[in-house]
C-alpha cells in the first residue's frame, strides 16, 4: 500500500467526520425524545385503563364488590344507621273504625301440643286485621237526557250528568286509574290493558290507553301553562336535566320545582334555549343547580352550585387514581380527592347547623367566609394528575362564588338533592318503556307527569284530581289541584 494512496483516502475522508459526529447527535435526541413518548404514552394507557376500570366498576359492581363497599362504609361512617338507642319503637297506627266482626269459640284443644283438656278463660284476645275489598266489575250508566231545541245553532241541546264524558265510552275512574297506573306506577300501557281486563272485566287495547292520556293533555294544557309560570315566580328553584330516547333521538328531561310545585318538560335540545322555555329568559329568584352552562342563559339573580356533584366528582376522581400504579400514580391528588369531599361534608354539616339555630345573617357570612379560605388552601398547590389539576383549577375558577350561596340565603340548600330525586320516576320508566316515539307522546309525558307530581305535592290524591280534569272545567280543576297555601313552610335541607 503506498504513501500516496494513504494520503489521497485521508483527503477524501477527512472533511467527513463532523458530518458523522452531528448524524450520531440526532440519532440519540431522536432516540431521548421516542423515549420520552413512550412512557408518556404508557402513562397515558395506564391512566385510561384506570378509568376504565372504575367506570366498569361504577356501572356493573358485582356482589363481592358491593359488600366489600358497604362493609368499608360501615367502618368508616360516623353515626350508627337506624334509630338511636332509646327511640320508641314504630308501629302500625290502630283503626279508627270496625267494619265486621268475627266471634271464633275457643279451641277443644290446644293448637301447639294437642293437648286436650282445656280450661276455660274469660279474657278475650282481640286481633285487628286491615284488608282489601276487590269488586271486580264495571258499572254501566245511562245518561238519559232531556234535551231542548236551540234556534239558533239548529240542533237539540243536552246538559252532560255529574261524572259523564260526552261522546267516551269509557267512564272517567277507568281513565283516571289508568293515567295513575302510567305515571305514577310506571305501568306500560300493555299491562296497564291487561290489569283492566283481569280485574273489572273491562276490555280494550292498549292503543286506548294513550287516548285516555290525550284527553287529559288537551284538558290539562291550561293548567301545564299556568305551573310554568308559576315556577318562574318561585323564589328558589331546583332545577336539573337527565336523557331520554325518542324515535331513536337523544332528547332531554328537564326539570323545575320546589317542594310544592314540579315542572317537567321534554326537549330536543340542551342548549340555553330549552332552560328558557322553562325559566324564562331572566328568572328573578336563586336557582340550585349543577354547574352546567345551559343553565346561565336564564339569568338568575342568584345561583347554588350543588355541592353534592363536587363530591362525587372527587369521589370518582379518587377511584382512578386508586388504580394507577408506578410512575402514573399521584398520592397528592388522591389525597387532595379525600380532602374534598370532607370539606364538602363539612360545609353540609355547617349549614344544617346554622339552619337549627336561629339564623343570623352574620355568622352565616362569617362560616361562608371560614369555609373559602379552607377551600383555597386544600387547592394552593398544583397537581401532577391532568384531570385532578383541571378539577382543582375547576374549584378555583368562578364557579367557587357559588358553592356558599346557601350561607347567604336561609333558604337554599347546599345541594340540589331534590332535582336528583324528582327526576328519579322518569329514568325508572325510560328503562321500563324505553322512551317515546311520537311528539304527542312527548307532551303527554310533559304535561301528565307535571300534573301528578304537583298534585302529590299539595297533598291531594293524583287520581282524584285526574277524574275532577276529566270531568270539570279548567277552574274547577285548577281549584282542586291547588291547596288553599301555596307558600308552604320550607323544611330543612337534606344530608349530601
Amino acid at each position: 500500500m503506498s504513501t500516496r494512496w494513504v494520503f489521497h483516502r485521508y483527503q477524501q475522508v477527512g472533511g467527513t467526520e463532523c458530518h458523522y459526529e452531528y448524524q450520531l447527535e440526532e440519532i440519540h435526541k431522536q432516540l431521548e425524545q421516542e423515549r420520552r413518548q413512550r412512557k408518556e404514552v404508557e402513562r397515558q394507557n395506564q391512566q385510561l385503563q384506570a378509568e376504565l376500570q372504575a367506570l366498569h366498576r361504577r356501572q356493573f359492581k358485582g356482589r363481592r364488590a358491593a359488600a366489600a363497599a358497604s362493609a368499608e362504609c360501615a367502618s368508616t361512617q360516623r353515626k350508627k344507621r337506624g334509630a338511636p338507642v332509646g327511640h320508641p319503637p314504630w308501629q302500625r297506627a290502630q283503626p279508627t273504625h270496625i267494619d265486621q266482626v268475627v266471634a271464633l269459640p275457643a279451641p277443644d284443644a290446644c293448637p301447639d301440643c294437642n293437648h286436650p283438656k282445656l280450661r276455660p278463660v274469660a279474657q278475650l284476645h282481640e286481633h285487628l286485621q286491615e284488608d282489601i275489598v276487590l269488586e271486580p266489575r264495571t258499572v254501566v250508566t245511562s245518561f238519559r237526557h232531556q234535551q231542548a231545541y236551540c234556534p239558533q245553532c239548529d240542533k237539540n241541546v243536552w246538559l252532560p250528568g255529574p261524572g259523564e264524558m260526552p261522546g267516551a265510552y269509557i267512564g272517567p275512574a277507568a281513565k283516571a286509574t289508568a293515567a295513575y297506573l302510567r305515571y305514577q306506577l310506571n305501568v306500560p300501557d300493555r299491562k296497564v290493558s291487561q290489569f283492566f281486563s283481569d280485574f273489572f272485566g273491562l276490555k280494550f287495547v292498549p292503543a286506548s290507553v294513550f287516548g285516555f292520556e290525550r284527553q287529559a293533555v288537551r284538558r290539562g294544557l291550561p293548567l301545564y301553562e299556568d305551573l310554568r309560570q308559576k315556577i318562574r315566580a318561585l323564589p328558589v328553584v331546583h332545577a336539573d336535566e337527565t336523557s331520554w330516547r325518542h324515535d331513536g333521538h337523544q332528547y332531554w328531561v328537564w326539570y323545575a320545582g320546589d317542594d310544592d310545585l314540579a315542572f317537567y318538560h321534554l326537549d330536543e335540545h340542551r342548549t340555553a334555549q330549552a332552560a328558557q322555555s322553562v325559566l324564562g329568559q331572566r328568572f328573578a329568584g336563586t336557582i340550585v343547580a349543577d354547574a352546567y352552562a345551559s343553565y346561565k342563559g336564564v339569568h338568575p339573580k342568584d345561583w347554588q352550585s350543588c355541592l353534592a356533584h363536587i363530591k362525587t366528582k372527587a369521589k370518582e376522581l379518587e377511584q382512578e387514581l386508586a388504580l394507577l400504579k408506578g410512575r402514573a400514580a399521584d398520592p397528592k391528588a388522591r389525597l387532595f380527592c379525600k380532602d374534598i369531599q370532607g370539606f364538602v361534608h363539612d360545609a353540609c354539616q355547617a349549614h344544617r347547623q346554622l339552619f337549627k339555630k336561629p339564623w343570623r345573617a352574620k355568622r352565616a357570612k362569617n362560616k361562608a367566609r371560614a369555609l373559602r379560605r379552607q377551600l383555597r388552601t386544600l387547592c394552593q398547590d398544583p397537581l401532577r394528575h391532568a384531570k385532578a389539576e383541571a378539577f382543582r383549577k375547576r374549584l378555583l375558577g368562578p364557579e367557587q362564588k357559588h358553592f356558599f350561596t346557601c350561607f347567604r340565603h336561609r333558604h337554599v340548600p347546599p345541594t340540589n338533592n331534590q332535582a336528583e330525586r324528582s327526576l328519579r320516576p322518569v329514568v325508572i320508566m325510560r328503562k321500563i318503556v324505553h322512551g317515546t316515539r311520537s311528539i304527542k307522546g312527548l307532551e303527554n309525558h310533559s304535561v301528565l307527569r307535571s300534573l301528578f307530581e304537583t298534585a302529590r305535592r299539595q297533598g291531594k290524591q293524583p287520581h282524584r284530581f285526574f277524574f275532577d280534569l276529566l270531568t270539570k272545567n279548567t277552574l274547577e280543576a285548577q281549584a282542586a289541584l291547588y291547596r288553599n297555601n301555596l307558600g308552604a313552610k320550607p323544611q330543612p335541607p337534606r344530608r349530601c
